[in-house]
């Protein structure tokens, strides 16, 4: 399993906006991906906007490519999403999930 991070702190006037497009956009379409197990919106106030953090859970690599396309490592960030942040990961971090608690 691999979990893919990304953070992007928005304008604080948009970060509705911003929720609204992960939910019934962006993890509508990755939820019909094969290898595509779930996500996460994180988010906390800080003095220049709302940071988000965006963790999403995958079984493998090759997984992600679906989303990402061949090279993994660079976020996927619309262009209607960029005009919502103040600055944004221009590549994501991937971490091996070695070990949960829980369900």
């Amino acid at each position: 399993m691999i979990s893919r991070h990304w953070t992007g702190l928005c304008k604080r006037e948009r970060a509705n906006d911003y929720i609204q497009h992960l939910r019934k956009d962006t993890f509508e379409k990755l939820g019909q991906m094969q290898g595509f197990r779930k996500a996460y919106i994180l988010k906390r106030e800080i003095q220049e906007g709302i940071e988000f953090l965006i963790v999403t859970e995958w079984e493998s690599l090759n997984a992600i490519k679906q989303f990402a396309g061949n090279d993994p490592e660079t976020a996927v960030v619309p262009e209607m999403v960029q005009d919502m942040m103040v600055k944004y990961d221009k590549v994501v971090r991937h971490y091996e999930i070695n070990f949960t608690t829980g369900s």
